[in-house]
């Protein structure tokens, strides 16, 4: 039975009344109360009320146990899913990487060298420069007669997700000599005019000339239809690049909606580590500047999705850390 309030008798001053309780009324003004009286405000709620949340002394306010952090070896199928989904998204919207497998475009770029290719700025109508590097789709059987490899599934896969070169794509590097509305020639060893103005070409293999005398294609005049881009390899007389496929659909013209997008890095080797911008020769006044057939090129998207898992890893690593610490 709980506390009681004891009364007085009436009649009889100081005359304790025994052995009977009296209903407690309302407590004066200054009286003390027991800390177990609902009306006191005491500290503890009666019986049949539920324990108050988060209360940190009674037994239903305990703090649970931290979660320890998930073992790496859990974490790690996590992790790579997370790789291959980064790989797929940074090959598919903003940079690719490719291997140049020929001598076309040397010495700017040698056979073995990896550039990243920006694939960003073409999603928001970006077209093509003159004197950019870019990579674009065989436009009409261009690497014909190339090797090709027969892949099996797990390689196919690789493929899609750009950790292995497809077998399927093939893709080619050139420098933009001209875009729509120009008109390219070549007479003679050069040098290469567009509309009329002669191009200082310092970026051409050493030893060869602008243009190359021969009946295949070497000397031309053309006019680059709008849509269109007119592309040369830096090796000029290693490089079948639009002046020997003019008897293709194209006339020798790539579809800008075939460029995959402009290679603005050589990230490796890290000795031959450099920017590709565009040459002053484009952009002398008057020109209206506008803003070697080889193997297909070799994708590898796998690193920029390494330098995307490597933040998230440390993140969920700090979180959990300042899980367990609380």
């Amino acid at each position: 039975m709980g506390d009681v309030a004891v009364g007085a008798r009436s009649g009889h001053d100081g005359e304790e009344h025994r052995g009977r309780p009296v209903a407690a009324g309302p407590a004066p003004d200054g009286a003390v109360t027991s800390g177990s009286d609902p009306g006191a405000g005491g500290g503890e709620p009666p019986a049949d009320e539920p324990p108050r949340p988060g209360g940190g002394g009674g037994a239903g306010g305990a703090t649970p146990a931290p979660r320890r952090p998930r073992s790496f070896w859990k974490e790690l199928p996590i992790l790579i899913g997370i790789a291959l989904v980064l790989a797929l998204l940074i090959k598919t919207f903003l940079v690719q990487a490719f291997s140049i497998p020929s001598a076309s475009m040397e010495n700017t770029l040698k056979e073995g060298d990896r550039v990243l290719v920006d694939k960003l700025t073409p999603w928001f109508g970006s077209e093509p420069e003159r004197g950019e590097v870019v990579v674009f789709h065989d436009p009409d059987n261009w690497l014909a007669g190339e090797a090709t490899t027969d892949p099996n599934a797990f390689q196919t896969f690789l493929s899609w997700i750009g950790l292995m070169p497809s077998a399927e794509e093939k893709d080619l590097i050139k420098r933009v000599v001209g875009v729509g509305g120009d008109t390219v020639t070549c007479k003679g060893t050069g040098p290469l005019t567009v509309n009329g103005k002669a191009l200082n070409e310092p970026y051409v293999y050493p030893g060869n000339t602008p243009c190359s005398q021969d009946d295949q294609g070497g000397q031309f005049s053309v006019k680059v239809p709008k849509g269109y881009i007119w592309v040369m390899g830096d090796h000029r007389q290693n490089s079948r690049d639009s002046r020997y496929n003019q008897s293709d659909k194209h006339h020798g013209m790539v579809p800008v909606d075939q460029v995959v997008g402009r290679a603005i890095v050589k990230a490796w080797p890290i000795t031959r580590w450099g920017t590709l911008p565009v040459p002053d020769t484009f952009d002398q006044p008057g020109l209206n500047a506008q803003s070697s057939s080889g193997p297909a090129l070799a994708v590898a998207p796998q690193g920029l999705a390494l330098a995307g898992v490597v933040p998230v890893v440390l993140w969920r690593r700090r979180r959990q850390e300042l899980s367990w610490k609380r």
